[in-house]
């Protein structure tokens, strides 16, 4: 996948979840292309040892930064948001590619479920908190990791529901309650980039998302035996990290799209979402809830 990328060359470039995965096979390839990153992990060795892997990739030649946040706390990602504008006079493309799913409904330290607080309100935050910045860098760039697995939220957001206790209630043939909140929030990834887009006309920032396939990675390893067992079946039929990575890194350096925002893309293409994630009034009434969920109208 590599080579030269005059549009990548000596941007600056902040990604979540780029320890393992497709955010470190992303990571890598951007380095390798020219760019300069800030990566965004809960803990701090693996961040070192992801950061010394991104460098190798450049031969060397990458700058690569480390910061410090725990996704499922407010206070983590505002820290590490206010490091990243202390450190950072310009970032270029902001990626929010940290996802998790919780197979037993769990509340994060500000009272909010688990898996919404972790893949959608925390890279809305993020993205919130560096919009001003993102803004000032000129021609800036928001990806965000959506995923094939949003058409499970068949009925759009719950909106009556957003603590998911009844989902989790549900039946759980295939994981049921887990396997549709997680589908819900990927939903929510595609409604927020929709909505993100809108925002931001005028303003030479724009946003994209992307389904990166099913990817043989270590994602929903930590939610006991069955979800093992799931997983390493579905990696059967897997594609590589590098291959899940191709469509972000082509999103951060293309040409192509330069001139467009609020897109849904797989395999380097457009692609057309499900239907619950075409409606423009729910991506509103996400945002405004966001808002609410995170107390962002609170600062700015």
């Amino acid at each position: 996948m590599t080579n030269a990328n005059r549009t990548l060359r000596g941007k600056y470039v902040v990604i979540t979840g780029a320890t393992s995965g497709i955010g470190l096979a992303a990571a890598k390839e951007l380095a390798a292309q020219g760019a300069n990153l800030g990566i965004v992990a809960r803990s701090e060795a693996k961040a070192n040892e992801a950061a010394a892997q991104i460098k190798a990739a450049s031969g060397g030649r990458a700058a690569v930064d480390v910061f410090l946040a725990d996704m499922a706390s407010q206070q983590s990602v505002r820290r590490a948001a206010a490091d990243i504008l202390a450190h950072c006079p310009k970032v270029d493309v902001l990626i929010n590619n940290a996802g998790a799913m919780f197979v037993t409904r769990q509340l994060t330290v500000d009272g909010l479920e688990m898996t919404w607080a972790v893949n959608h309100l925390a890279p809305f935050l993020l993205t919130t908190l560096l919009l001003d910045r993102l803004k000032e860098s000129g021609h800036a760039r928001v990806i965000t990791t959506a995923s094939h697995g949003h058409k499970m939220a068949k009925k759009g957001i719950h909106f009556d529901d957003l603590g998911a206790e009844r989902l989790y209630k549900s039946p759980q043939k295939l994981m049921g309650g887990p396997t549709l909140r997680y589908g819900e929030t990927k939903l929510a990834n595609i409604l927020f980039t929709t909505e993100l887009a809108r925002r931001l006309e005028g303003t030479g920032v724009t946003a994209h998302c992307f389904d990166p396939g099913l990817v043989a990675t270590n994602f929903n390893q930590d939610n006991g035996r069955l979800a093992r067992m799931t997983m390493a079946v579905m990696r059967m039929f897997a594609r590589t990290p590098e291959k899940g990575a191709e469509t972000l890194v082509w999103l951060a350096g293309s040409d192509e799209i330069a001139a467009e925002s609020g897109g849904y893309y797989r395999d380097m293409q457009t692609a057309i979402p499900a239907a619950p994630a075409r409606n423009a009034e729910a991506a509103k009434r996400l945002w405004e809830i966001s808002e609410e969920q995170t107390g962002i109208r609170k600062t700015r």
